[in-house]
């Protein structure tokens, strides 16, 4: 069933090469975004879409508590058993298995689930942020499913959480949670400077501009970690709107890159893996670029930044 947890001095961080998992991550994506949307249909609206995203969790990914009429219902993406679990306040519990199975034939069984909950969510079947979108309920060419390949994204995404999760820790301005968002598939924090933003041009694949006006209503400095991408996928963080100079900061580690055409930093995953200090690798990278972000847009740092240990002491 679920395999035990990896051991070894890098365990926390396994291999998990892009090439190697594709047709599972595509068909995994495409599950995630019909969970993600019965999430967004039924979830009230929170600034830059904040509703919307999935959690890192003991098992692998969840939604928190969505409302539904009197009682709330909550869908985990569980890796250690595979299975899709979804949880109602009434006391039940249903299960979809995570195995090859088409996106249409997910699609069928996770609505029929919710029916069986009385739960009746109608969602646009159409994937977002994806140039190839075929709506769930046609989709039968992804059909993959490796256990040991979602398995191990979900220990990257976990590494990856708790580095986020202690970035986060030093900023007291306004800050997203760590997140996953399901239409690009990455996991995400979001640090703010208090200002409003120019209005965003919009471009994402099947996503309406408006989505991207409202994600990107205000200055930012965003960071995570994206598995499609680089050998075995690759940290980030960008700016909006880019300062002038932001791509010219120095950043650490020595493998991180401004890369012009995706119009921001990134670390490749295995460079972090294979270091010494993976953590401390990863956390230089988030510091160093959003100090690419934060100087150069003249944010008051001061107001802004603190030391989380000195919070948490008595004073």
């Amino acid at each position: 069933m679920g395999g035990a947890a990896p051991t070894g001095p890098n365990a926390g961080w396994p291999s998990l090469p892009v090439d190697e998992w594709t047709a599972t991550r595509e068909t995994l994506h495409m599950w995630m975004q019909i969970v993600g949307k019965i999430r967004l249909a039924q979830s009230p609206m929170v600034n830059h879409w904040w509703q919307v995203p999935l959690y890192v969790s003991a098992r692998g990914l969840a939604t928190s508590a969505i409302p539904y009429n009197s009682h709330l219902f909550d869908m985990e993406f569980d890796f250690c058993n595979h299975q899709l679990l979804t949880r109602s306040t009434n006391g039940e519990e249903r299960k979809v298995r995570l195995e090859e199975r088409s996106v249409s034939d997910f699609y069928s069984e996770v609505m029929s689930t919710l029916r069986s909950l009385e739960i009746d969510v109608p969602i646009m079947t159409s994937p977002r942020e994806v140039e190839y979108a075929v709506p769930f309920e046609q989709d039968t060419e992804h059909a993959s499913y490796d256990p040991d390949h979602a398995r191990r994204f979900w220990y990257q995404l976990t590494a990856a959480h708790r580095v986020l999760s202690t970035f986060r820790s030093r900023f007291i301005g306004k800050v997203s949670p760590v997140h996953f968002f399901w239409g690009a598939m990455d996991l995400a924090v979001t640090r703010f400077s208090g200002r409003t933003a120019p209005t965003h041009p919009g471009g994402a694949p099947n996503c309406g501009n408006w989505v991207m006006v409202e994600g990107y209503s205000h200055e930012l400095s965003s960071c995570g970690f994206w598995p499609g991408g680089g050998q075995e996928g690759a940290f980030y963080c960008y700016a909006y709107p880019e300062p002038p100079g932001f791509a010219e900061h120095p950043v650490r580690p020595e493998a991180a890159h401004y890369n012009a055409a995706a119009g921001e930093f990134l670390l490749p995953y295995e460079d972090v893996r294979t270091s010494p200090d993976p953590e401390r690798t990863l956390l230089e990278f988030l510091q160093s670029t959003y100090e690419a972000a934060a100087d150069n847009a003249s944010w008051d740092r001061s107001m802004l930044e603190d030391d989380p240990q000195r919070r948490a002491s008595p004073r």
